[in-house]
């Protein structure tokens, strides 16, 4: 699979490998393939979202022209993110001419089957999910030892082989299975169908008592009192790259609130609060600066969850100006297709649906989009730690033995991938850029 993949690389960037100056008007291009050349399409990236910034029509529309002689969706690592890093530039440059940018969007079709997918291949291929949900399971299990009712809020379910696996551990519990009831949220109906209908087996085949309630829903437009919650569960919340959509604010209201924010900050006696918006110049957002994370997380509250674990990007994508967004999500990508990459075992078909409809989509949000459309919000785990610590949440450590089932786990992928623990909480690296980060909670 391997060397078929390679060669097919190979054969589709051909054209590259050439100086791309030949039959271009641009002679002064260097070869991508080169270490100057890779060099030289990262410095015209950085011009053209400058110019992007500045409205410069003229000047995006002759960097674009630049940077397409050079990059590709098929061909080494930073052609295959220059492809997609000036796709959202274009498409943020359209919104200001919405006629153009609705006719263009006019047929696009999301087909949910090959979203499906493309998660699927991203989970089976990249240890972050397995990882993430192997560290929660083996929190679950600890906390809720001893619990005859559990109740487990999956805000995002899309792989049923994470609750699987739990059935199939509480099923060997000492003191029994308890009675388990998972309340699902998502978008797609057909998502909650099928992992409804999986789950019902296994728990059937293992005289687990079991119920599944699903939820239609985004996690902005949930409603907590849909959940049903009932006196006498012990509860779970679970979140896998999700909360930081909750964090899209308009960002004209934060920018007047800023005069005033700071000079709560300045006598605030909170001392981490102060240290922590200090470090950051431009994702000063508190809680008060972000309103339907306040209430998300104030709502749960009132419930009193035995443990909530958040899997969140471990990468600060959430700056006002777009320059900083830009630097940070192409260090970012720039490791996730790296990652992809080095696995032998995804042909390059599936590769590329990954990489441009998952990684292509979120880059395209986080630099063409603003205001509330703009939901890749992506934070830094010490900004988790300040939100859920003045939400009233104590963190959870995690347990040697989640630890070690989780190095043992990585051992099964690329040695690049490593984990640290942080804060008390669990980082998970590719060589050493972080990548994502899982941390556990409890209600003080």
């Amino acid at each position: 699979m391997a060397r078929t993949k390679q060669e097919g690389r190979s054969s589709l960037t051909s054209s590259h490998e050439s100086s791309p100056g030949l039959g271009s008007p641009y002679p002064w291009l260097r070869s991508p393939q080169s270490e100057e050349g890779g060099l030289q399409l990262i410095e015209l990236l950085g011009e053209c979202a400058s110019h992007v910034t500045a409205r410069c029509l003229h000047s995006v529309n002759t960097r674009l022209e630049h940077i397409s002689y050079l990059a590709s969706p098929k061909g080494t690592a930073i052609q295959r993110i220059a492809s997609y890093f000036i796709e959202a530039f274009a498409d943020r440059m359209l919104k200001g001419f919405t006629g153009l940018h609705k006719a263009l969007n006019s047929t696009k079709i999301s087909s949910v089957s090959e979203e499906i997918l493309v998660q699927k291949l991203f989970y089976e291929h990249c240890p972050f999910l397995k990882f993430a949900y192997l560290i929660t399971n083996q929190a679950i299990m600890e906390a809720m030892e001893g619990e005859k009712v559990v109740h487990i809020i999956d805000l995002y379910p899309v792989e049923p082989e994470q609750w699987i696996r739990l059935l199939q551990a509480l099923s060997v519990r000492q003191e029994g299975a308890p009675h388990l009831k998972i309340t699902g949220i998502h978008e797609q109906n057909e998502v909650l169908e099928k992992m409804d209908l999986q789950l019902k087996e296994e728990a059937d085949r293992l005289s687990i008592p079991f119920q599944f309630n699903p939820i239609v829903s985004t996690i902005e437009n949930l409603d907590i009192e849909s959940l049903g919650i009932k006196t006498g569960e012990a509860l779970a919340v679970i979140s896998v790259l999700q909360l930081h959509s909750l964090l899209a604010v308009d960002e004209e209201v934060v920018r007047r609130n800023q005069q005033s924010l700071q000079q709560f900050l300045e006598t605030d006696l909170n001392h981490l609060f102060i240290a922590s918006a200090s470090s950051s110049t431009t994702s000063e957002l508190s809680l008060s600066a972000s309103p339907k994370m306040e209430s998300f997380l104030s709502s749960l509250r009132r419930f009193s969850p035995k443990l909530m674990v958040i899997t969140e990007q471990e990468a600060n994508h959430n700056g006002f100006t777009l320059i900083e967004r830009v630097h940070n999500a192409m260090k970012f990508y720039a490791a996730l297709f790296d990652c992809l990459d080095s696995t032998k075992s995804i042909a390059p078909i599936e590769q590329q649906k990954v990489e441009k409809m998952l990684f292509g989509e979120e880059i395209k949000n986080i630099v063409a989009c603003d205001g509330a459309e703009r939901k890749e919000r992506h934070e830094k785990l010490e900004k988790w730690i300040l939100w859920l610590e003045l939400a009233g949440f104590s963190r959870v450590p995690f347990s040697y033995n989640g630890r070690v089932d989780a190095s043992t786990m990585l051992q099964y992928y690329s040695d690049g991938y490593s984990f640290t623990e942080e804060n008390g909480c669990l980082v998970i690296y590719w060589h050493e850029i972080p990548l994502f980060s899982v941390s556990a909670w409890s209600f003080r």
